[in-house]
């Protein structure tokens, strides 16, 4: 610590290992620039996160439960993520040390041990990997539509417009190619801003186009229990769809392996803990209430007949420029979160070869390519990065273009990602740092929750599996029309 004047001045190690000096007021407990968030950034940030094109499956997965279990199963989810969201952020700070956490991984290892932790580290990768794969098949439905949509607007409802996916998806992935070399994640804040405005763009006009349907007295037939069995659906085919109708809700609401990062932007006063706990209950009142109005309000559209995706379904015919404009919303939308998801998995590669081979020019060596005459410019490209990512994207997009199926993915993808990281790892480390007792009843309680989670998580897995088994039955690959 040193005195000039009447300032304090002291020179800070932050735990990455940065050397830092400033005034105390400039840095936080763990050396890194004060932070700013609050109840209302974190808010935000949470809302952002987690509405995104999951919400255009909920019509269908209502129509599959039903309005008893419909409602049911929206209001459970919500209220298990507010609870097991909490306990995460009780874990926040690590248990002995009382330090900050930066990362899920982080928090994992730190309460659960190393060997959690890879198991943690291999879910996100792969539900991480998942995600970019569900993003390429949405945005290349959502593309072949605006083609339909013009296409019906021109030649009537009842043409024949069928479309192939097939080159709006290999179009993607050379877009995301190049995306790709974006080298981090400081470097996506405007392309992460402009993907959140269209995620509540495109859901408000599938909102406001489902309410007009329904006022104008052309709802579609709804029942208590959802789509009925009869000579077109049997029991089983019934029991199957409601199965993947709960990952479509669980996809709807994963978003908890980044709220360890979201709360590393609040300040140390109030407790962040406190802080986060309150923002999760403004972030997921508002958006189950969203939730609500698309899957209740486009069940009450379209009724039992409900599409799997409300924008591309073709219930929709007219203004056909506004069924245009929510569909070049979802595309813009989901070229954003491409990268969000894919950064992560692209990041954890090139962490791992630098520390492998830190003197390769290969993998440290940057190549700056001047744009024009003005070298502030200059776009650089690294060997690494152009061949990693770029394989990364064109192995995505082969699986997109071989299992081209939207309900059955995000039913995979949702189920698969919510249970490990919504709801076991949160209650594991919250046993673990409050030192719960084994067989005590809030022990007995919280590992009930978990069994149960389990369970329905492994139901919905079954109920896609299933799904994509009756699919590829009858599929051709690269040949599939809509």
């Amino acid at each position: 610590m040193q005195e000039i004047g009447d300032q304090n001045f002291q020179v800070k190690k932050c735990e990455s290992g940065e050397i830092q000096k400033a005034g105390d007021e400039e840095f936080d407990d763990d050396g890194k620039p004060k932070r700013t968030g609050n109840l209302w950034t974190a808010s935000a940030h949470i809302i952002t996160a987690i509405i995104g094109s999951g919400v255009l499956s909920l019509a269908w997965a209502v129509a599959q439960l039903g309005w008893i279990a419909g409602v049911s199963t929206l209001v459970i989810f919500s209220g298990l993520t507010l609870y097991t969201s909490g306990l995460l952020a009780d874990c926040y700070r690590s248990p002995i040390t009382g330090k900050r956490n930066y990362t899920y991984k982080q928090v994992v290892e730190n309460n659960l041990g190393k060997a959690m932790y890879m198991a943690c580290a291999a879910v996100q990768y792969a539900n991480l990997s998942g995600m970019v794969v569900g993003y390429t098949i949405t945005a290349s439905i959502s593309m072949a539509a605006i083609q339909k949509s013009d296409c019906f607007h021109s030649r009537g409802h009842k043409a024949s417009c069928s479309v192939s996916h097939n080159q709006y998806m290999i179009g993607l992935g050379v877009l995301e190619i190049f995306l790709s070399q974006i080298p981090n994640f400081h470097n996506l804040s405007m392309l992460s801003l402009v993907a959140a405005v269209m995620s509540f763009a495109y859901s408000s006009i599938g909102v406001g186009l489902a309410f007009a349907k329904i006022i104008s007295g052309d709802g579609g037939r709804t029942t208590l229990t959802g789509v009925e069995i009869g000579v077109d659906l049997s029991a089983s085919e019934k029991t199957w769809r409601m199965f993947r109708a709960f990952g479509d809700v669980a996809f709807a609401y994963s978003y908890s392996q980044i709220l360890v990062e979201i709360q590393d932007t609040l300040k140390a006063s109030p407790p962040e803990n406190q802080v986060m706990r309150k923002a999760n209950i403004v972030a997921l009142s508002t958006t189950t209430a969203f939730y609500m109005m698309c899957g209740f309000l486009g069940y009450a559209a379209f009724g039992n007949d409900a599409p799997g995706n409300l924008l591309t379904g073709f219930g929709f015919y007219e203004p056909f420029w506004l069924v245009d404009l929510a569909n070049a919303c979802i595309v813009v939308h989901l070229v954003g979160a491409y990268q969000v998801f894919a950064q992560p998995v692209f990041s954890v590669v090139e962490s791992w070869a630098t520390r492998k081979w830190p003197k390769s020019k290969f993998v440290v060596e940057e190549y700056a390519i001047n744009i024009g005459n003005n070298k502030k410019y200059a776009f650089r490209l690294n060997l690494l990065r152009l061949i990693w990512r770029s394989s990364f994207v064109i192995l995505a997009t082969l699986i997109a273009l071989i299992m081209p199926f939207f309900n059955d993915i995000l039913a995979f993808l949702g189920a698969m990602g919510y249970w490990p990281l919504t709801v076991y790892f949160p209650i594991e480390m919250y046993i673990a740092k409050k030192k719960i007792g084994k067989w005590t009843w809030r022990w007995l309680g919280l590992e009930f929750m978990n069994a149960v989670c389990f369970l329905v998580a492994a139901a919905a897995i079954c109920g896609s599996i299933q799904g994509l088994d009756k699919s590829l039955k009858t599929y051709k690959p690269f040949q599939v029309k809509d």
